[in-house]
């Protein structure tokens, strides 16, 4: 029996997956380390992480699945990357990290993002790059050249975390269209590699790396590959992603109208678009899906929402409740509405979507006399609901009108009251299904062959959870997300 294995390297640790190579069944998953990863960070607002942990990382949890499964590395017959997105990898000649890579969540750049977001014109960007650079890739790798020349003066290419992987497979260095469009470095008017951008940075365009499909075969396990990850020399590298627009693939999310969904700490929107509107650019990042092509172009618009599972954590941490599962009974006991409890819950930091606003949360309406903790417990997952759907009013202000939406079966999405508020207010089923990063790009590796359907078929039989469906009377939903909505808007009109 054959298998595929799927890595996701995430910010707090390495997933590695096995799935059969025909059926699609996950075999098992194994995380590394056990603790959490750590980030380095010199300054207030730095994030940094080394990229050969990522591969030791990745390197020991291969092992330890094949010996949990005794499984010889000649079954493993296609390998999938997912990564976390946004990442800066810079190495020299020889393939060494010059420096620790700069990750997602690192905000040094933001100024030289917006600067050039003015430089340049927004209209400019927002008809080629479908973004403002912000905080991305080719922002970071300006900043490496502003800050440090000697370093920027060595670089041979800059990667992903997810390309600078498959590098150390394979000894060849390579990206996506879908990669690059995530660092905005690429212009969807023009199909080609964003010149203007590269030449207001002053960066050399010898520095990108070769563009390969997102599926096929994108390099082969040599030799020193071998030796140190445990995989046999001539296994194909057959994909990699973006962990957002993989989060998508593993939900079958590939078609307009079609809606990926996460509640984890944070939440995110994920809808798959045919169109090239960049009109909300500021709120909404737009990066070519997994399946995109210069003639059949697939945009993903990522909506993200920072103050989500975070918010019912903090609860958890600071209620006297024990778990998840009491708080959801805790706020079952409450009517729609929490009796006219409001909470705003942007406290992680300033929200995109909300023009890169940072309000914190909110808790308003409180009667101490009349209100308990069922009323925070309540409030707090209506709270995260509503911000799914003024997020979802972005996107459909944006020309997105969803037909299905999908969404893992985490924290959130366990809480019926959060999924059905989300489903009765959108007006849309949301369907559950059971699956991980890991075990999505290790079934991508079969989409080489270009089966979509029986790529579909082996998520529906082998992840499918439940379908929330929109209730009745949405009334008392509709009168609740209002008054949220009016609470919300009286906030961002004083900020």
């Amino acid at each position: 029996m054959n298998y595929h294995l799927g890595i996701d390297i995430g910010s707090s640790s390495i997933k590695v997956a096995l799935v059969n190579s025909e059926t699609g069944e996950s075999l098992g998953v194994v995380q590394e380390p056990k603790t959490e990863m750590s980030m380095h960070a010199v300054k207030n607002g730095w994030a940094e992480q080394d990229p050969n942990d990522w591969w030791l990382h990745i390197c020991n949890a291969i092992k330890q699945l094949k010996k949990q499964f005794n499984i010889s590395s000649t079954q493993i017959d296609g390998i999938g990357i997912s990564y976390q997105m946004h990442g800066l990898v810079v190495v020299d000649k020889a393939g060494n990290p010059l420096r620790k890579s700069i990750i997602w969540c690192d905000s040094r750049a933001v100024n030289i993002g917006n600067d050039a977001f003015k430089a340049i014109g927004e209209d400019q960007c927002a008809a080629h790059l479908l973004n403002s650079p912000a905080n991305f890739t080719a922002s970071k790798l300006k900043w490496v050249k502003e800050n440090e020349p000697d370093v920027f003066s060595k670089i041979h290419k800059f990667m992903l975390p997810g390309d600078y992987i498959a590098f150390k497979f394979s000894d060849t260095i390579n990206t996506t269209i879908s990669g690059l469009s995530e660092g905005i470095f690429w212009d969807f008017k023009n199909d080609s590699i964003a010149d203007f951008l590269l030449e207001h940075y002053g960066i050399d365009k010898a520095l990108v790396p070769d563009i390969v499909p997102t599926f096929g075969v994108q390099s082969i396990v040599d030799k020193k590959g071998e030796a140190e990850s445990g995989i046999a020399a001539g296994t194909p590298v057959y994909y990699r992603a973006g962990d957002q627009p993989n989060n998508a693939l593993s939900l079958n999310v590939f078609n307009p109208g079609e809606v990926a969904a996460t509640g984890g700490t944070s939440g995110v929107v994920y809808a798959v678009t045919d169109s090239l509107s960049g009109k909300e650019s500021t709120r909404v990042n737009n990066f070519a899906h997994v399946n995109y092509t210069k003639s059949n172009p697939k945009i993903g618009k990522l909506l993200n929402i920072n103050g989500a599972g975070i918010q019912y954590r903090w609860l958890l941490n600071n209620l006297d409740v024990s778990s998840y599962e009491d708080m959801n009974t805790l706020a079952s006991e409450i009517p729609v509405g929490s009796d006219g409890v409001c909470m705003l819950p942007f406290g992680n930091g300033a929200e995109r979507m909300l023009n890169n606003k940072e309000i914190g949360t909110r808790l308003v309406n409180v009667n101490l006399n009349n209100h308990n903790k069922a009323h925070l417990c309540r409030a707090a997952l209506e709270g995260i609901a509503f911000s799914f759907l003024y997020g979802m009013e972005i996107l459909k202000s944006d020309g997105i009108k969803a037909r299905v939406i999908r969404a893992g079966n985490d924290n959130l999405f366990r809480s019926e009251i959060f999924a059905n508020t989300v489903a009765t207010l959108i007006g849309q089923e949301i369907e559950i299904y059971n699956t991980t990063g890991a075990i999505g790009a290790a079934r991508a590796a079969n989409l080489h062959k270009g089966d979509f359907k029986a790529f579909g078929k082996a998520i529906m039989d082998n992840d499918y959870v439940m379908t929330f469906k929109p209730l009745k009377d949405k009334t008392p939903y509709v009168k609740a997300y209002n008054t949220w909505k009016k609470e919300l808007e009286l906030v961002l009109n004083n900020n």
